[in-house]
Formats: structure tokens, C-alpha cells, sequence
């Protein structure tokens, strides 16, 4: 089986799992018409995503449907397996399955080493009967980006810049799939859009696979630790849409093959009301 077709350009969305269901199907089908590849729903926090991705997958009928990601210790890779290979035909050639190992500080005493767990849950889904070609690794440090490209479609890091992509497909090489996430703020004022931005880098920010990549991109501790402008400036695109289209440019350039854009429209998401008009400004600007 093919890698699913995503094209250039997602929306990831913590509203579309989340938010009121009638209206969460009515957006994605929006999103469909649209011309968006993919839609990317968040499952770090339950076991709850596949039935979210067979839900959105009912109401398409041509984009493929994303995890970013399914936590690995929420899930029995058997289990999983049987899931997508039960689904119909035409729904798993759009399903993607992005795995993560999440973070130690939310895992607990169970947490183990990363790469270790990461293959093993990957051995385990292969002898399970789960093609490769619909799995993806969130991926951010270099040994995990080279195991996103031997064992599974590729990867799908979240909240990195331009210059980890162009890292990322140094490691890759050319063949394997690179869909990083990309934050957007849609907010002509530059307090109220870093207020924003603020908002939503705040809870990641404590967690240390994300602040070791940082790191490794050049960034200092003082500056993540007070969400300096320097960061927010490099992992958002703030203003209107033309400070979007040169993100994903720039992500593109650097080797990317598809960016997925999170629109990050209010301290705790956003409303459909508010999404909505913005996915469409996005679309039409960047299609």
C-alpha cells in the first residue's frame, strides 16, 4: 500500500477532535472542499483517536486523515493494528497514522527510553499485519528522524522551524515523507497576536523534548524560558497571510513535502465561527 496522498498543504486541528461533533463534520467537510491534503487530529492525551479518524474519514470524501499523534503508551500496538486493518479499503488509503512517544514528565515512572520503545511498538505493529507506508514518527531529534525514515512513511515534527526541516531531510534523505506542523496567528495587532502565540507555546515549553530541540536549533534557555520574540517569531507565523505562505515557502524550500498549519485563534483554540473564514483565507491564498 502507498503512503497516503497528502499534498502540500493540512490544517492540524485540536478543534475538529474536540469541539462539538455536528460542527467539527460539517468543518472537515468544508476543509475537503477546500483542497486541503490532509486534516491532523491530536491523540496524546487518550486512546480515543481512532474512533475521531473513522469519524472525520465518514464525513470526506478525498482528503486523508491525520494523527499528530497517537501516544504510544495509550495503545496497544495489536489492537491498533486490527483497528486500521478492519477499516474499508478506500478509508485506509486515507489514513495516517502519526505515532509519538510523548514525554517523561507526563508518562511517569512507566517512561523508558525512546528509541527503544518507539521500534519495539513498531516491531510489534509490523508483526501485526500495519503497513509502514501508513505510519508517520513525531520526530524532532536526529536518531528518531533517521528511525521515522527506516521504519515507518516518515515524520511529523511539531512545533520546529524551517532550519529543522532542512536538518530533518538531510538525515532523511530524499524518498522519506517530512509533514511538519506549522503554528499560524492570523492577528494584524502584534501584542494580541503574541499574546496568543504565548498562550499556546506555554504548556510545551516545560516539556523537554521540546525544549532540548530548541536547543539544538540555536535557541538559548533564557529565551525559552521567557518565550522570548526570537522564538515565538521562529515558531509561529504571525501576521496575515502572507506571513504564512513564506513560512510554508520556507519549509518547503528547506525539503519539506507537506506543512500542516495549526491556526492558532484563541488562548484555548478557537471556535469553528473563528477557524472557519480563516482555513478558507488560507486555502485561497496558498493553493
Amino acid at each position: 500500500m502507498a503512503t497516503p496522498a497528502i499534498g502540500r498543504l493540512g490544517i492540524w486541528s485540536m478543534e475538529m477532535r474536540f469541539g462539538d461533533k455536528p460542527q467539527s463534520n460539517a468543518a472537515a467537510a468544508q476543509l475537503d472542499a477546500l483542497g486541503y491534503g490532509a486534516l491532523w487530529i491530536p491523540g496524546g492525551i487518550d486512546d480515543g483517536a481512532p474512533a475521531e479518524v473513522e469519524r472525520l474519514l465518514a464525513v470526506t470524501s478525498r482528503m486523508t486523515i491525520a494523527t499528530g499523534i497517537l501516544n504510544i503508551w495509550k495503545h496497544d500496538p495489536e489492537e491498533l493494528a486490527a483497528w486500521f486493518l478492519a477499516l474499508p479499503q478506500e478509508w485506509r488509503a486515507r489514513t495516517l497514522i502519526g505515532l509519538g512517544i510523548s514525554h517523561g514528565p507526563l508518562i511517569g515512572e512507566s517512561w523508558g527510553k525512546p528509541l527503544e520503545v518507539t521500534a519495539a511498538f513498531l516491531d510489534r505493529l509490523a508483526a501485526a499485519g500495519m503497513p509502514r507506508d501508513n505510519l508517520c514518527l513525531a520526530a524532532l531529534g536526529p536518531k528518531m528522524v533517521t528511525l521515522s525514515g527506516e521504519r515507518t512513511a516518515g515524520a511529523h515534527p511539531y512545533l520546529a522551524t524551517p532550519e529543522h526541516s532542512r536538518r530533518a531531510r538531510a538525515i532523511l534523505g530524499p524518498e522519506p515523507l517530512l509533514a511538519p506542523e506549522q503554528g499560524v496567528v492570523l492577528e494584524a495587532d502584534p501584542a494580541k497576536a503574541r499574546e496568543l502565540a504565548v498562550a499556546a507555546l506555554e504548556h510545551y515549553r516545560r516539556l523537554p523534548n521540546y525544549r532540548n530541540n530548541w536547543v539544538r536549533l540555536g535557541f538559548s534557555e533564557g529565551e525559552i524560558e521567557a518565550l522570548d520574540d526570537h522564538l515565538l517569531d521562529a515558531l509561529f507565523a504571525i501576521g496575515g497571510v502572507e506571513a504564512a505562505a513564506r513560512r510554508v515557502a520556507a519549509h518547503l524550500d528547506a525539503g519539506a513535502d507537506h506543512v500542516c498549519l495549526q491556526v492558532i485563534a484563541g488562548p484555548r483554540g478557537g471556535s469553528f465561527d473563528q477557524l472557519l473564514p480563516q482555513w478558507r483565507e488560507l486555502a485561497e491564498a496558498l493553493a
